[in-house]
C-alpha cells in the first residue's frame, strides 16, 4: 500500500439519500469516512435526472429523512416535490450535515476487491487512483444504469436524441418540434404530461400501457407543515411498520368477500385519495388472487377511460382487458397523463403490434411501413434496475470472480445488504433488500443502521472481517422467491423481474414480504449471528 495513495476507514459510493445517510452516522462513531460520487452534486439519481416534467412519486414527509434536525427547519412547497426541489433539499442536508466536505465529485469507481493480505479493499477510479478502505459500502441505488434499447440506425438520426437519465441541464428545445418519447413508464409518463404542452407532435411508443394513478398534486403552505410537526416523530416511527414505508399499510379487508357495492365504495376512497393509496393501500388480496386483481384492474380502466375522447388511443392506452395484473410493474402517478392523449397533436404507437423497424435520420419507421418524421427523440428506456448498479461497478470477489459473472446466472445475497467473498462490503437499497417496493427513505434508514451496527460489532469484537456464509445466502433467497411466489408479480415481465433487459436473468431481485417483516428479519440476524464468517 503505497502511502500516497488515500486510506479510509469506510469509502462510500454515491452520494444520494444512502450513501449521505452512512456517512453521517459513520462519522458520528468516529470513522474517517469518504463518498466518492460520479456526478457533480448531490442527491444520487435526482442529480442524474433533469428531465422536464421530473417529480417525486412519494409525497411529503414520507419522502424525507426522519432526523428532526432535517425536517425541524425546512418546508416543502408541494406534496409531490419536483427534481429542482428535491435538490434544494439535499442542499439543505448538506448544511445541517455538513456533507460535501467528505463528498469526492466526478469521481467513479470502476473496480474494487478485498485484498485477504492486509484486510483491505483495493479500489479502483476512472482517474487512476487507488483507494484503500477497511469498509466498502455501495450505495448505488437501483437505478444507475440507464438502459438503451440496440434500435437498428440509432446512431443515424440528425435529430436531437437523449436518454432521459443524461437529460442535458440546460434543456431541449421541443418547443414547435415534432417529438417521440419511447417508453411509458414513470419517466414516459412525466415526459408525455411537459411535452405535450409545447410541441407540435408528439408520439408516444409504447410497449406496455402504464397503469398511472391520479397524484392529487397540491401546494403546501408552511404554516400547515409547522402545525403538523409535533406529530412527526410518531409519523416517521410509523412509516417503518407499513408494507412499503408509506403513511398507509394494506387493508384487513378481503375484496372477493365484499359486496361490489363495498368495493366500489372502497375503491372510490382510495382513487379520491390519490397517490398509490390504490396501489399500496387497498384490499389485502389484490396482489394474492387474481378475482380480486381484476375487480381492482377494471375500476382503473372504467375510471382512466372516461378521460379519454378517442377510442383508438383509448384502447391502447387504457384497455379494456389488463396487460397484466394490476400492481404487478410499478404504477405511475399522473396530473394529467390521459387528457393528453385527448389532444390532436399527441399520438400513440402500440409497439407490441407495431414494433420499430429501424430508426432514420430523420425519424422512425414502424413494421406497418408507417415513417415518423422527428425533430427530437426521448428514450424514456429505464435502467438496468435494482442489480445493473453493482453488477457494473467492476466488483470482484477475494478469488477475483467478477461480480457480474457470478450473477449471470441468478443474484446470491445475505439480507440484500452483503455477499460471499466480499468481506467488509455492504450495500443498501439494491438486489434482494426491499427496494423497489418500498418508500426509498424508510427502506434506506432501516438498511442503514443495521449497516451501522454491524461496523460497531466488528469493531467492539476486534474481528478483521466477516462476510456471510453460502448457507445463509441459499436461505435468504429462498425466502425471497417464497414470498414473492405466493403473490402475482412474478407472472409479470417487469423490472421487477430483471425482464426489462435482454439476457438477463428472470427472477425477483426484491423482497416482497414488507418492510416490518425484513426488519425483523434483519434484526434477528444481527442478533443470532450465525450466517456470517468471522475473521
Amino acid at each position: 500500500m503505497s502511502s500516497e495513495e488515500p486510506s479510509y476507514d469506510a469509502l462510500i459510493v454515491g452520494a444520494g439519500f444512502s450513501g449521505i445517510f452512512l456517512l453521517h452516522h459513520l462519522r458520528k462513531i468516529g470513522l474517517k469516512c469518504k463518498i466518492y460520487e460520479a456526478g457533480t452534486g448531490l442527491g444520487g439519481t435526482w442529480h442524474w435526472h433533469t428531465y422536464p416534467g421530473l417529480c417525486v412519486d412519494s409525497e411529503v414527509p414520507v419522502y424525507e429523512y426522519s432526523a428532526p434536525e432535517l425536517w425541524s427547519g425546512w418546508t416543502w412547497t408541494e406534496r409531490y416535490p419536483s427534481g429542482q426541489e428535491i435538490l434544494r433539499y439535499f442542499d439543505h442536508v448538506d448544511q445541517v450535515w455538513d456533507i460535501k466536505k467528505d463528498v469526492e465529485f466526478g469521481v467513479k469507481v470502476i473496480g474494487a476487491q478485498f485484498n485477504v493480505q492486509n484486510n483491505n479493499w483495493d479500489i479502483k477510479t476512472e482517474d487512476g487512483r487507488t483507494t484503500h478502505s477497511r469498509f466498502f459500502l455501495v450505495a448505488a441505488g437501483f437505478w444507475a444504469k440507464r438502459y438503451i434499447p440496440d434500435f437498428k440506425g440509432l446512431d443515424t438520426f440528425q435529430g436531437k436524441i437523449c436518454h432521459s437519465a443524461s437529460w442535458p441541464r440546460e434543456g431541449i428545445d421541443t418547443k414547435g418540434k415534432r417529438t417521440a418519447i419511447i417508453g411509458t413508464g414513470a419517466t414516459g409518463v412525466q415526459l408525455t404530461q411537459a411535452l405535450a404542452k409545447e410541441s407540435s407532435s408528439l408520439t408516444v411508443f409504447q410497449r406496455t400501457p402504464n397503469l398511472a394513478l391520479p397524484m392529487r398534486q397540491g401546494k403546501l403552505t408552511r404554516e400547515e407543515q409547522e402545525a403538523r410537526k409535533p406529530a412527526y416523530q410518531k409519523f416517521f416511527q410509523n412509516r417503518e411498520t407499513t408494507f412499503s414505508g408509506m403513511r398507509y399499510g394494506f387493508s384487513n379487508r378481503i375484496a372477493v368477500s365484499e359486496s361490489e357495492e363495498e368495493r366500489e365504495a372502497l375503491f372510490e376512497t382510495l382513487w379520491q385519495n390519490g397517490g398509490f393509496e390504490f396501489w399500496l393501500g387497498t384490499y389485502q388480496d389484490i396482489l394474492f388472487d387474481p378475482k380480486a386483481n381484476r375487480y381492482a384492474y377494471d375500476f382503473w380502466a372504467k375510471k382512466t377511460r372516461a378521460r379519454m375522447t378517442d377510442t383508438r388511443k383509448k384502447d391502447i392506452v387504457a384497455p379494456l382487458d389488463p396487460p397484466h395484473a394490476f400492481g404487478t410493474k410499478r404504477p405511475s402517478l399522473e396530473e394529467d397523463y390521459y387528457e393528453m392523449f385527448n389532444q390532436p397533436n399527441v399520438n400513440v404507437v402500440d409497439l407490441r403490434k407495431n414494433p420499430i423497424v429501424e430508426i432514420k435520420p430523420d425519424g422512425i419507421l414502424v413494421s406497418d411501413g408507417t415513417f415518423y418524421p422527428l425533430d427530437v427523440i426521448a428514450l424514456a428506456t429505464g435502467c438496468d434496475a435494482v442489480s445493473g448498479s453493482m453488477t457494473n461497478m467492476g466488483l470482484r470477489d477475494i478469488d477475483g470472480k467478477p461480480l457480474e459473472e457470478a450473477w449471470k446466472d441468478g443474484a446470491h445475497t445475505y439480507l440484500g445488504m452483503c455477499i460471499k467473498g466480499y468481506p467488509n462490503m455492504f450495500y443498501l437499497y439494491a438486489t434482494h433488500g426491499p427496494t423497489a417496493f418500498s418508500n426509498g427513505p424508510s427502506a434506506i434508514e432501516i438498511q442503514g443502521r443495521w449497516i451501522v451496527e454491524v461496523i460497531k460489532k466488528i469493531q467492539k469484537n476486534g474481528w478483521k472481517y466477516v462476510h456471510p456464509t453460502s448457507e445463509a445466502q441459499e436461505i435468504w433467497k429462498e425466502k425471497v422467491n417464497a414470498v414473492s411466489n405466493i403473490t402475482l408479480l412474478p407472472q409479470t415481465d417487469s423490472w421487477y423481474m430483471g425482464a426489462n433487459i435482454p439476457g438477463k436473468k428472470r427472477e425477483q431481485l426484491n423482497y416482497a414480504g414488507g418492510l416490518k417483516r425484513y426488519e425483523v428479519e434483519s434484526q434477528d440476524a444481527l442478533k443470532a449471528w450465525d450466517g456470517f464468517v468471522v475473521a
